[in-house]
């Protein structure tokens, strides 16, 4: 198992009730993902429970694992490629150590069947001023006040579409930080097409609902507007972010002229949604989808032998949506039958998944709050005027080309924060498309690895070699 967050950990306990021998992959610190990250145990609170929902049953969950001889949790393990093999899963390749530490020890495994939770990444749509200091992913913001109980500001904006902002905004006020207001992009006939259709459908999953509702309660305690149909078109600074403008936006995502309002801040969390994480995913072979997200069959089984995903790596859904697929793809990956209870809800989930897309997917038109100057790719400082120009004086539809002439997508982060936007420009308003869209996902290494750990000889954890 690769990836120890909900889908991860639920995969490796169906795994073990049907009888396999299983070793789970985090890179973290701990189990949980970043659904149930939590400060470390030298520095536990006691109220823990009050940042998570389900948090009994992650406890349940890490028990199980940690208290199963069968199951051998290995942390800080960092699967930087896999190498594919004809008609068997592939070779697994794994620093295990510090993410930037020395002396990490490397580990190569030869899995029975290898399922892979690898979750997402979190995007976030640029606007002129996004690379100030201050301007901050949503989730970015989550993670330090969960996992470290630290603000990243006193007055917060928290903007984007999606109901990732609520939870990010509760964050946020139990540390402490005042919450200026939440800007939805979203419009009500938006929101209303993914949510207020067939309205039955949604009561399998009504415990959602609870979740908005305190959200909701908590946003009127405090007074936050919760704003829909706007956006933070442009951050304004000299040495980090001291305000904000946000305007209306049309229904395709563009600004409206004239209903600019500008908002003091000291600091801005972003997100519009996610993206799966699908490096390893490709590099193993695993068909993809338009959206994305890694093809699979009703028994979550990818294009690969051997070879399963669940989680967000086969479509955004959230937590209930990746705990079903685990489920079901660890009894698969044993050779057993996927529990009818969890079919179930991942049917249920998956059309839950359907209706956030519809509700809070991304409209073309956010290009429009770009101005050539405002930097695309902050790993190598690429515009948006440089990706346009470049398209249109090259006459280049090969995204490959594209980005070795513009250098966009080829920093530190390999395209990881830019790569879906560097794609959506390139393409352009004749709509025309790429010679080879998704490119940017393709990361035969998947972390940074240095030339030293690459040199060494690997000790590989064979099937027939364990114990």
């Amino acid at each position: 198992m690769v990836g120890g967050g909900p889908a991860g950990m639920a995969a490796t306990l169906a795994a073990r009730r049907h009888g396999a021998r299983v070793v789970l992959l985090e890179a973290g610190d701990d189990v949980g993902g970043q659904y149930w990250r939590h400060l470390p145990h030298g520095r536990a609170d006691p109220g823990e429970r009050h940042w998570h929902h389900g948090w009994d049953r992650f406890l349940a969950l890490r028990a199980a694992l940690r208290d199963d001889a069968d199951c051998e949790i290995v942390t800080g393990a960092h699967v930087w490629s896999v190498d594919r093999r004809d008609g068997a899963p592939p070779l697994v390749h794994v620093v295990v150590g510090e993410p930037d530490g020395q002396g990490r020890e490397p580990r190569t495994y030869d899995p029975a069947a290898l399922v892979l939770a690898t979750g997402a990444y979190e995007r976030t749509l640029p606007f002129p001023g996004w690379d100030l200091p201050g301007v901050f992913t949503a989730g970015a913001a989550q993670a330090l006040a969960k996992g470290e109980r630290v603000a990243v500001g006193r007055r917060v904006l928290v903007a984007g579409a999606g109901p990732f902002l609520l939870p990010v905004v509760s964050g946020l006020l139990r540390i402490g930080t005042e919450v200026a207001e939440v800007v939805e992009a979203a419009r009500p006939a938006q929101l209303a097409a993914g949510w207020a259709t067939r309205p039955w459908e949604l009561l399998a999953a009504r415990r959602k609902a609870g979740e908005l509702a305190g959200y909701a309660r908590e946003l009127a305690a405090r007074r936050i507007p919760y704003r829909t149909g706007a956006a933070v078109v442009a951050a304004h600074g000299t040495d980090r972010v001291e305000a904000v403008t946000v305007a209306r936006l049309t229904r395709q995502w563009a600004p409206v002229p004239g209903t600019e309002r500008r908002i003091e801040v000291d600091a801005v969390c972003v997100s519009h949604g996610f993206l799966p994480r699908t490096e390893l995913a490709t590099a193993a072979g695993c068909a993809v989808g338009a959206d994305g997200a890694v093809t699979v069959d009703a028994r979550q089984l990818t294009s690969v032998p051997g070879v399963l995903t669940a989680g967000e790596l086969t479509g955004i859904g959230g937590v209930d949506l990746a705990l079903a697929e685990g489920e079901i793809a660890g009894s698969v990956a044993a050779g057993g039958t996927p529990a009818p209870g969890a079919v179930r809800e991942r049917a249920v989930f998956r059309r839950f998944a359907a209706r956030l897309a519809a509700a809070h997917g991304i409209r073309p038109g956010w290009q429009a709050w770009l101005d050539d100057g405002t930097v695309v790719c902050r790993c190598e400082d690429v515009t948006a005027g440089a990706l346009r120009r470049t398209a249109e004086l090259t006459g280049s539809r090969g995204l490959r080309s594209l980005k070795l002439t513009t250098r966009a997508g080829l920093g530190l982060c390999q395209g990881r924060t830019c790569g879906r936007t560097v794609e959506d420009l390139l393409t352009g308003a004749d709509g025309v498309g790429l010679l080879d869209p998704g490119r940017t996902a393709h990361r035969p290494i998947a972390i940074p690895v240095r030339l030293g750990e690459l040199s060494d000889s690997t000790r590989t954890r064979n099937r027939e070699d364990l114990p």
